[in-house]
């Protein structure tokens, strides 16, 4: 499980890499698996939800583009939870980005580039094929790669390029990571909060039965 420290909202241009970066700031670690919200949470317009805004169960998943075992829980279990509890309307699900480093900033802002309509796709491209963005040394390469994916979920250099320098995204999405990462104690990844309750990564048959508890099956 990858652990992190929260980041100062620091934002500030990373020249000649076409993104952003900010600084970081140690913090305690927190090993309890349960927070003490008590309502499921509400979409927010920086959220793009899945599923059944009217169900009675809500998934918030606190995940980093960066991380390996993120990239392994969405490329197995989560294909399972969405066929089974997704698409079937049985729950709303919640995708928060948790930005690790400057890299995962800029995947999610890449991602969010096509708007509702591509995001998911292109973070399912950005899990499968994390070890080929993420895997240079270089910051430059790293953005190169970021937008040859983007080109490839159809999007031009144009586009691209407007997105990774939109300095007000980068802030705003730093900020609302913040916020939610501070709100939901969130220390590291993935992490979910099932109507209000925290809990650790876990594998399907885990997670279902989470969720047939939750309801009421």
């Amino acid at each position: 499980m990858n652990k992190f420290v929260l980041p100062a909202i620091a934002v500030a241009a990373a020249l000649g890499a076409g993104g952003w970066w900010y600084s970081t700031q140690s913090a305690p670690a927190v090993t309890e698996s349960a927070s003490t919200a008590a309502s499921p949470v509400q979409a927010h317009e920086l959220d793009f939800p899945l599923g059944n805004a009217d169900a009675p169960v809500t998934v918030v998943e606190y995940s980093s583009f960066t991380c390996p075992h993120c990239a392994t829980f969405n490329q197995g279990p989560y294909e399972q939870l969405k066929a089974d509890f997704i698409d079937t309307g049985r729950i709303q699900y919640i995708k928060r980005e948790v930005y690790f480093d400057r890299y995962g900033l800029w995947a999610g802002m890449v991602a969010r580039c096509g708007g509702g309509e591509r995001y998911h796709g292109i973070v399912e491209m950005l899990y499968e094929q994390q070890r080929d963005w993420a895997g240079a040394n270089d910051p430059a390469q790293v953005a190169a790669n970021l937008r040859r994916l983007g080109r490839q979920a159809g999007m031009n250099d144009e586009e691209l390029n407007a997105c990774l320098e939109d300095a007000d995204t980068a802030l705003a999405l730093t900020e609302f990571y913040q916020a939610n990462a501070e709100a939901d104690n969130i220390r590291a990844t993935p992490t979910f909060v099932i109507n209000g309750q925290q809990y650790q990564n876990m594998p399907y048959d885990e997670f279902a039965r989470v969720l047939n508890e939750k309801l009421g099956g």
